[in-house]
């Protein structure tokens, strides 16, 4: 599957149809589980109405006739979203999330809906209630969550590029794990707008992509104000792919020791620090610094995002959508049941988590602390970054795991996301991209964090570190 610079330019040029691309990757096969749903005539009429304005001379863009999938929290108006849970099972949302709307108005093919861990709560995708999604590169393992069945689409060839979100690491995990790019915007970039809410201070949307530039691209189709999102921030819309050829000479990169964790993988390490050294080669400052709040960081995040996520699912009782208990006597019989049959354990450990927290008794001191230490990581960044311009990590402390090893375990499962979160307690953009592959042929990703709203330095910094390492990682 080409990817989606690629296949835009391959569409512009008349070498293939949206139709023919389209049809194609609908009729492959879905081996590792990726899609919950593939809409054919959606996508297929969406790319028959592509190829008529290319004929007429009007395209909408250079995505116009793209195909592209959609993580299963994300709304599309007439065409079933779960968010990964039997609660929201066969439930059909009257109007299409923002970013939906603007990848339609791109002209883009919505090829369907991606697995997920349920409601985005996870770290390898097999809290979904439906199906296990597996690795394209190694069968037996995870591609990460919770985005990993977008993930795993993309990486797999059966479509150019896709949305994800990211809570806790939810797009740059699973893309280290599959070789990926992805990217995600500093929060209040993209809108949350229909998007199934997990922990709305921290969740956000973002694209993963098999290069840097093609996530750009999805990033200049999605992002922008939004007046339905009340945490949208009114910035300008930037044309990402311009500045992407800058280079790296003089930029300042900080290795911050408390993100090259104790247990790390010995071959993470070494490919990290190697792709550190190339930029030093391109020209750029690399620096050790200090993050000294970032070994609260995994407790804080486990605070926040559970209280956010008991407040968030409430909604869900049975009675205005979703599944509704049977044979019920009353409403508080209704709440219970409903609740109950169509929530995993995971869903209900969080939920639990995060009432207890919220409690009489214990809000100030779990809730209200957690906040306060929020603050303090978040001040560590601002003062990184008055030193240097971004801070180069590993993506994941370890290569992709064997499917089932860790799913009875939570707390492990929980330290898989200990390098990607302090990212979204500090509100910052961030990036995972491939670096390397150790000896068993798994992907390394390697992470790159920027200030508020300079998504453009990333994406310069990392373009200019994949081109020179000119890894081309293909599944076997």
């Amino acid at each position: 599957m080409k990817g989606l610079v690629a296949l835009t330019k391959a569409l512009a040029d008349g070498a293939t149809s949206s139709v023919e691309t389209t049809k194609a990757l609908l009729q492959k096969p879905d081996l590792v589980g990726a899609f919950l749903l593939r809409d054919d005539a959606g996508a297929l009429a969406a790319a028959k109405a592509s190829d008529e304005r290319r004929a007429r001379g009007a395209a909408l863009g250079p995505l116009d006739g793209v195909s592209v999938a959609l993580k299963d929290n994300i709304l599309t108006e007439g065409v079933v979203t779960t968010a990964g849970s039997k609660l929201l099972a066969g439930f059909v949302p009257p109007y299409d999330a923002t970013v939906t709307t603007r990848l339609k108005a791109a002209g883009a093919v919505l090829l369907g809906k991606t697995n997920l861990d349920e409601f985005g709560m996870g770290s390898s995708t097999e809290n979904s209630a439906f199906q296990q999604t597996k690795n394209p590169f190694d069968l037996t393992r995870t591609p990460g969550g919770s985005s990993g069945g977008s993930a795993a689409a993309v990486a797999a060839g059966l479509c150019a590029g896709a949305l994800g979100t990211d809570t806790g690491g939810s797009i740059r995990q699973p893309a280290a794990f599959t070789g990926l790019v992805g990217l995600k915007p500093t929060y209040g970039r993209v809108s949350r707008a229909g998007v199934v809410a997990y922990a709305s201070s921290l969740d956000q949307v973002g694209p993963l992509a098999r290069s840097v530039e093609d996530v750009a691209l999805l990033l200049e189709a999605i992002e922008g104000f939004d007046a339905a999102d009340s945490t949208s921030s009114d910035v300008a819309k930037t044309a990402w792919r311009e500045g992407l050829r800058s280079g790296v000479k003089g930029l300042r990169v900080g290795l911050p020791k408390e993100l090259f964790v104790d247990g790390m993988d010995p071959e993470i390490d070494a490919s990290v620090r190697a792709a550190a050294r190339r930029l030093e080669a391109l020209g750029a400052h690399v620096v050790e610094l200090s993050l000294p709040h970032t070994k609260y960081a995994l407790a804080t995040y486990y605070v926040i995002a559970p209280c956010e996520a008991s407040s968030n699912l409430g909604r869900y009782d049975g009675v205005r959508y979703g599944h509704r208990a049977k044979d019920v006597k009353a409403l508080k019989d209704l709440y219970e049941k409903s609740r109950s049959e169509g929530l995993g354990p995971e869903v209900k450990r969080r939920i639990m988590l995060g009432t207890f927290a919220l409690s009489a008794g214990y809000h100030d001191a779990y809730y209200v602390k957690a906040q306060q230490v929020r603050t303090l990581i978040r001040r560590d960044y601002e003062a990184a970054f008055a030193s240097v311009d971004v801070v180069l990590s590993a993506t994941s402390p370890v290569l992709p795991w064997r499917l089932g090893e860790k799913l009875d375990d939570p707390l492990a499962m929980y330290l898989m996301d200990v390098l990607t979160l302090p990212c979204n307690l500090a509100g910052l953009p961030g990036l995972s991209m491939p670096c390397g592959q150790s000896k068993a042929g798994l992907p390394i990703g390697l992470q790159l964090l920027g200030r508020p709203f300079d998504e453009a330095t990333l994406l310069r910094a990392a373009h200019a570190l994949e081109a020179d390492l000119n890894l081309s990682l293909e599944p076997r």
